[in-house]
């Protein structure tokens, strides 16, 4: 009887224990709001940060051999289109679309840096901000993480709006 009472009380324990490990508790809509806010607040960290040091940001994008012929369109247009998916990630009505866009700019980031690796020439990061202070296979991996929970949250987010659609 002891045994019995010993060995059922810890089956709840161990469901519990899993639950939190495999974040089932948490409901799809909180965890696609979380992963939104985390890109918020790294978009808006790294385009205040460009910004904020926009002569050095513009000097290491004219460094790079890929970038130099676009290097004041991208100083201009990087920083706007994180502040632009601040606010379509912010909004959820725009989510989706933000989410397809992060997931798209985190590739296309992740693709540049693979570039980067691949070249002899050792070239500043003009990430912006800590995330400056990465080496570039630590960006690789970063990068990797960020592109896998936007991809997530995309998942995530398309199967609550048809679950949505088919309750209207």
């Amino acid at each position: 009887m002891k045994n019995e009472t010993l060995s059922g009380s810890s089956l709840p324990r161990q469901n519990v224990f899993l639950k939190i490990i495999s974040l089932s508790w948490l409901k799809k809509s909180l965890l696609v709001e979380i992963i939104s806010m985390l890109f918020v607040i790294l978009f808006l960290y790294t385009g205040i940060s460009k910004l904020l040091e926009f002569d050095v940001f513009q000097e290491q994008l004219a460094e790079s051999p890929l970038l130099e012929p676009v290097a004041p369109i991208v100083a201009w247009g990087l920083p706007i289109t994180e502040f632009i998916l601040c606010l379509l990630l912010f909004f959820p009505r725009y989510r989706l679309q933000g989410l397809y866009a992060t997931f798209t700019l985190m590739v296309l980031f992740t693709g540049y840096i693979i570039l980067l690796l691949t070249s002899d020439k050792e070239l500043p990061c003009s990430c912006g901000g800590i995330v400056e202070a990465l080496s570039w296979k630590g960006h690789l991996i970063f990068n990797s993480t960020l592109i896998l929970l936007s991809f997530s949250a995309i998942r995530m987010q398309k199967r609550m709006n048809h679950v949505s659609d088919r309750h209207s």
